[in-house]
């Protein structure tokens, strides 16, 4: 007998059933779809292929709008735009601007992905779904961005563990991109994307935050950041050359590449031009009116200012694996182009590719190359880029065409910047040279690459030096030094030096307010140069022809040394030549610095003021009253609220500014904590620290203690007397101390003698490579090194043999870089060639390479074969006309010939009536008869023909 189900149970069990059938249809009629619809696409060799297609067609929209702008520089060749030369100092080189170029490739790629899937469905793609991994993996690798996402291989060699390597990769074995250069900057804190991957903060205008819009960058700059030059106060305590040494280290550690597109991918839309947020175009409002209208060309003042975003690292600003943690996203995250660390890449460069430009290869102590044309009262200049290098740099009046000076060449792109800023590039050059050739003669057996290398490790640990130790407890004050910094205790493994986004993007960007307005050059007794008055900035942006025609590096060092720098004022923060006149050049147009930091910020998607302040144990900010107590300045404090409505909002650049400074110091609580953190993490974080054990001997940290930036100036200018202190501003002559007083590096403990009976013979040369003789662990071994752009093929390292004899070097093979399908070096426009230790990449004719040295460009005129077309026409029209003229005159002369003929055979019959022949009519004379053309003929009277008379012509 078969029990009874109670009629609940039966009726429960059936609704169960219902509602699960229910549930199967909602998620077949949910899912099926995605997985069908995008199956041909995602998976299977099809799907592969469709996603290679897709790569292709991305890689192809991004190299037009890569074209777009670099045709766009070329038909600007005149005096550039101030955004062409914001773009043009933030140009990387071609390492990063490769690694630049596949990010955008990968990012249009996973976009147009997504478009794809997601519009057989007719819905948008929602942000909690993500991409098979698979797919994602394709992409990387078509785009060209898996090698720039994975660990480097480390060399295993005694050279590797003596010198850092020019990239910074490996500094740290266990993490090898730690510093390294194209990776992506750290985030301390999460980023703060509108659409938390990678919307900027103030992207979509109607976002409110706390309640309240994010205020236009350009209105905070007019309310809160900008004075009139005349208003600046002097630092009384300072030198200008405080500030110049914060930029140049700034450039020794951090480079953001701008987007390699000045154009909206697959829009035309030129970020020069345009005022609506389309990627990478994200422009600088100044009328809240003006967001999707291209600027008016007859307004009174632009309706925004240009803005391109900063290029993001290959792999982010993407959802994460559909098979992975589907809570994970990889948020956008920004790329610095050198490495991280206190290294002097300023000097040196962060690639392999621009060390390789700035070496001289020809000599045998290791230096660097100098200027062939200009020289500073025998001392040397800076190097000129090469073309085809952007003529982003002003000529002097009056010059053209091969008169024009170049920008200069150097560690980073950014030297021409400003006069100051490339004395100092070039007070290292000489330094690094000087070293160099000293080093080189103490040790003869030495190799140039020996030489150089010494010479470079020498000047990066001066670098190291003169920032920690002279300028860092300046800016931030003697007790955060001690909390945030504190002594050396020896390299920390766990430890990542990597420049932080906030950092680079904000807090070391504290010095702009201590920039002044103008730039003094001085004569030898520190007066005002006659020759040389003081330089506005606007005057002075981007003119290496200063600095070589107008007294050379002397006069701009005794200007930094003996002037004082701007106090950063609460109430004075940017002078006007930074925030209204920035690169104006005498071109339309001009940018505002200020802007440009706080639009770079929302860019990065940094967190607010308040989020860093609890970040550094400061504490969060909640009302009007709260700020104004921070801030210690009720006007300053009120117009920031007026602004931003909430503390949380403030952007974190301008809170850390408006914060009042700390005792003996030019930052506030804030930015002493942020730049401490960071300069400490550069220190113990770095393998190649100059303290750290096994670096230097004993004796040599003796000596680079005692070194500083006035003997820097001493043994490289023609100044006689420094202050003792750089930094410290200074009056002539009392607070100056003559050369011999400053102590310098006693060279002596560099020297270094071959051991008796070393059975280790150096070959002759490696062509294209180096040998180095190098010794660790009680051994000796060869190391051999090629240069950029050849292969090393045998081993890298070979111990000595105990019983002597010659070492079978090497070989160093030219790499044909053209062959590299996964990363060609040049744009799809161009043609590659392979030449030794290089490439060059070629245009059909009538393109022209752009200055990127990449990209073929239209150059507006006819091909030459169109002009030798032309030439060969007009020869060939020429040639025709003389011939028919010369036809046509034959023929008219035969004509005449002929009619001359008939006339005379017309006159051959009896004489007229009452002439006899030959008579004249008239008087009855006798008259030789007239021939052609007027010549007599003489007469045969023995005939009735006549003939020419002998020796007339016919």
């Amino acid at each position: 007998m078969v029990g009874l189900v109670p009629a609940g149970s039966a009726w429960r069990g059936r609704a169960l059933a219902v509602l699960g059938v229910t549930l199967l249809v909602a998620l077949a009629r949910g899912l099926l779809p995605f997985f069908l619809g995008g199956r041909d696409l995602l998976w299977g060799q099809s799907g592969e292929a469709s996603v290679l297609g897709v790569v292709e067609e991305s890689r192809r929209v991004v190299d037009g709008a890569i074209q777009h702008t670099v045709r766009r520089d070329l038909s600007k060749r005149g005096l550039p735009s101030p955004s062409q030369l914001l773009s043009f100092s933030k140009l990387p080189e071609p390492t990063s601007r490769a690694v630049s170029r596949a990010a955008e490739i990968m990012e249009a790629s996973v976009q147009a992905v997504r478009t794809r899937v997601y519009g057989k469905l007719g819905r948008s793609w929602p942000l909690t779904d993500t991409l098979p991994e698979a797919v994602l993996d394709t992409i990387a690798n078509a785009s060209g961005c898996r090698p720039h996402m994975l660990p480097p291989r480390c060399p295993d060699t005694c050279l590797a563990r003596k010198y850092r390597l020019i990239t910074g990769a490996c500094n740290n074995r266990d993490h090898p991109r730690w510093g390294a250069s194209n990776t992506a900057l750290a985030r301390w804190l999460p980023p703060a994307y509108e659409d938390g991957i990678s919307e900027p903060r103030g992207w979509n205008p109607h976002v409110l935050y706390s309640g309240f819009p994010l205020p236009p960058v350009r209105e905070v700059t007019r309310q809160v950041i900008r004075v009139p030059n005349e208003a600046v106060t002097e630092d009384d305590q300072y030198s200008d050359l405080l500030t110049v040494w914060g930029q140049y280290i700034d450039h020794d550690v951090a480079f953001t590449p701008q987007s390699a597109s000045g154009a909206a991918f697959g829009a035309g839309a030129d970020c020069q031009l345009t005022c609506e947020n389309r990627s990478p175009c994200f422009p600088i409002q100044s009328r809240l009116t003006a967001l999707s209208r291209q600027l008016p060309p007859d307004a009174s003042g632009p309706a925004c200012l240009p803005f391109s975003r900063s290029s993001a690292a290959c792999g982010t600003g993407i959802q994460g694996a559909f098979f992975g943690n589907l809570s994970s996203a990889n948020p956008r995250q920004q790329m610095n182009g050198l490495t991280s660390f206190l290294d002097a890449s300023t000097v040196y460069g962060s690639s392999p590719a621009l060390e390789k430009q700035l070496r001289n290869w020809t000599s045998a102590e290791g230096l660097l190359r100098v200027n062939t044309r200009h020289w500073d009262a025998g001392r040397a200049h800076l190097p000129f880029m090469r073309p085809p290098a952007p003529l982003a740099c002003v000529p002097e009046p009056g010059t053209r065409g091969t008169a024009r000076v170049p920008c200069f060449l150097a560690g980073d792109s950014r030297a021409s910047e400003v006069p100051t800023l490339a004395a100092l590039h070039t007070l290292w050059l000489r330094e690094h040279n000087r070293l160099a050739s000293a080093l080189k003669a103490l040790n003869a057996h030495w190799s140039a690459d020996t030489a150089y290398q010494e010479a470079r490790k020498v000047v990066g640990a001066l670098h190291q030096i003169i920032t920690l130790r002279d300028y860092v407890p300046k800016v931030l004050g003697p007790e955060a030094f001690q909390q945030h910094v504190g002594p050396y205790e020896g390299y920390d493994p766990t430890m990542d030096p990597t420049v932080s986004n906030v950092f680079s993007t904000a807090a070391f960007r504290f010095g702009h307010a201590t920039v002044h307005p103008l730039v003094r050059r001085l004569d030898a007794r520190f007066q005002e140069h006659p020759g040389l008055p003081p330089l506005r900035l606007q005057d002075a942006f981007f003119s290496p022809w200063r600095l070589l025609k107008e007294g050379g590096l002397d006069p701009l060092l005794r200007g930094l040394l003996a002037s004082p720098a701007k106090l950063p004022v609460q109430e004075q923060l940017m002078n006007e030549e930074l925030t209204e006149r920035l690169f104006v050049l005498g071109s339309s147009g001009s940018l505002d610095l200020a802007s440009i930091n706080l639009q770079r910020g929302r860019d990065h998607g940094l967190p607010g003021y308040n989020a860093w302040r609890e970040f550094c144990g400061l504490g969060r900010l909640h009302t009007r009253a709260e700020l104004r107590s921070a801030v210690a300045n009720a006007t300053l404090a009120g117009r920031i609220m007026d602004l931003y409505g909430h503390p949380d909002n403030i952007d974190v650049w301008l809170g850390g500014l408006a914060e009042p400074l700390l005792p003996r110091a030019r930052t506030g609580p804030l930015f002493a904590c942020l730049i401490g953190r960071q300069m400490k993490a550069l220190r113990d974080g770095d393998r190649f620290w100059w303290e750290s054990r096994g670096v230097f001997t004993d004796e040599q940290r003796r000596e680079l203690a005692r070194h500083s930036l006035s003997r820097v100036i001493c043994d490289n200018t023609g100044l006689p007397s420094v202050p003792a202190d750089a930094f410290q501003v200074s009056r002539f002559p009392q607070d100056f101390e003559p050369c011999e007083n400053i102590p310098g590096l006693n060279l002596d403990v560099w020297r270094e003698a071959l051991p008796q009976g070393d059975a280790c013979g150096l070959p002759d040369s490696l062509d294209n490579g180096d040998v180095v003789l190098c010794g660790e662990a009680g051994r000796r071994v060869l190391v051999f090194s090629c240069r950029h752009g050849f292969k090393l093929q045998g081993p890298e390292q070979v111990a000595c043999s105990p019983r002597g004899g010659a070492v079978r070097a090497p070989v160093c093979r030219d790499i044909n870089e053209c062959e590299d399908a996964s990363h060609p070096p040049c744009h799809g426009s161009a043609r590659c060639r392979n030449t030794k230790g290089g490439f060059r990449c070629e245009c059909t004719d009538p393109a022209v390479l752009g200055e990127d040295g990449t990209t073929c460009v239209d150059s507006g005129r006819l091909p030459k074969a169109s002009l030798v077309s032309i030439a060969l026409g007009i020869v060939l029209v020429v040639g025709l006309a003389g011939l028919t003229w010369t036809l046509v005159c034959r023929w008219a002369h035969a004509g005449r010939k002929a009619s001359l003929s008939i006339a005379e055979l017309g006159g051959r019959g009896a004489p007229p009536p009452g002439r006899g022949a030959g008579q004249d009519g008239a008087s009855g004379s006798l008259v030789p008869p007239l021939g052609p053309q007027g010549r007599t003929r003489a007469v045969d009277p023995t005939s009735s023909r006549s003939h020419v008379a002998q020796g007339s012509p016919a």
